[in-house]
């Protein structure tokens, strides 16, 4: 029996938690949850946003399935989930986005994965206000080391998975600095796998390429706040955020988590799509090396997200969380 720690999250996370767990249970997955949270709601609860009992759970499983979690834009505390990939070194963002039978988008073949350096960049947090002159600065800052973790696992993943290439995205042209210096690890490393095609793009260019002809790309790896864009633009090509997954990874932890906001419009209303906070967990079940289950839950997955009447709304069906989870039972 495998111990995670789960962390519901804000809005609809709670939601879209209980659909997976029923999920999990009725394929007699050998997981057992520890729950604690953090976020919005521990704070009004507890006046925590990351309770000790949350680090302590995490320290000891190793490995975390976290719903959405409220981060408010421009003011209040800072971002969980960066606090969280900083504290644990957390350096490896990882988000599949591959076409989906029954999901309707302007694209039939794209399948590709997006390594995003999670750690540092302009999300460092260095940033500066004077007040007399109303000038802010914010520092993108950027480590050898820190290259060298995020462009090795992106290579490492092709060669395990049998991807054709790599190709790097960056802004050297303008960011001499920065960008050189995470162009030439890039292409150091890349001379240790010289069985996979290694090419890189400059971020304007590539968001171009992405939406004229994605198919062109398989293992994609970038900097922070490139990542975070071009991670969402990904998705928009298979579907959106309510259906892509996404992980955390480091050195000796994994937190998996749902990439979409914890949308409190329609919190408490039953309806959210738990698809992409289960196929997080699906990724989970992979690192756990549950491939068997894995499997097994994402061909039941697959099969319901092909028939439009038995998804959630957002999907075009009538189906709200659980019965949407429901369905996905039926068929393990």
């Amino acid at each position: 029996m495998k111990q995670v720690t789960l962390i519901p999250g804000d809005g609809i996370g709670p939601e879209i938690t209980e659909a997976v767990k029923a999920i999990f249970e009725a394929a007699n997955v050998p997981v057992k949850w520890e729950e604690e949270n953090a976020g919005q709601t521990t704070f009004d609860s507890i006046g925590e946003l990351i309770p000790q009992t949350l680090i302590a759970s995490l320290e000891k499983n190793k490995v975390a399935l976290k719903g959405p979690i409220t981060t408010p834009v421009g003011k209040g505390f800072k971002s969980v989930n960066v606090h969280l990939r900083q504290k644990f070194d957390l350096h490896s963002n990882v988000r599949p986005a591959k076409t989906t039978k029954g999901i309707d988008t302007r694209f039939d073949n794209v399948n590709s994965v997006l390594f995003r350096e999670n750690t540092e960049g302009l999300y460092s947090g260095l940033e500066m206000f004077d007040e007399r002159l109303q000038i802010s600065d914010s520092v993108a800052r950027i480590t050898r080391t820190g290259c060298q973790k995020i462009i090795r696992s992106a290579f490492e993943y092709a060669k395990k998975h049998g991807c054709k290439k790599v190709t790097a995205v960056h802004k050297a042209n303008i960011l001499k600095g920065a960008g050189a210096l995470f162009l030439g690890v890039f292409n150091d490393i890349a001379k240790e796998y010289p069985g996979i095609e290694a090419d890189d793009k400059i971020i304007d260019n590539m968001c171009m390429q992405l939406v004229v002809k994605p198919e062109q790309f398989d293992v994609i790896v970038t900097t922070n706040l490139f990542g975070d864009i071009l991670s969402d633009l990904c998705a928009g090509l298979v579907g959106g955020l309510g259906v892509v997954a996404g992980a955390n990874i480091g050195d000796d932890m994994a937190i998996f988590e749902a990439v979409h906001g914890s949308a409190p419009d329609i919190a408490g209303k039953g309806i959210a799509n738990p698809t992409a906070l289960l196929r997080s967990a699906i990724m989970m079940l992979h690192h756990l090396e549950l491939k068997d289950e894995a499997y097994r839950i994402e061909a039941a997955l697959e099969a319901t997200l092909a028939n439009k009447e038995e998804c959630t709304g957002d999907l075009g069906g009538k189906a709200n969380t659980m019965e949407f989870a429901r369905n996905i039972i039926s068929k393990l």
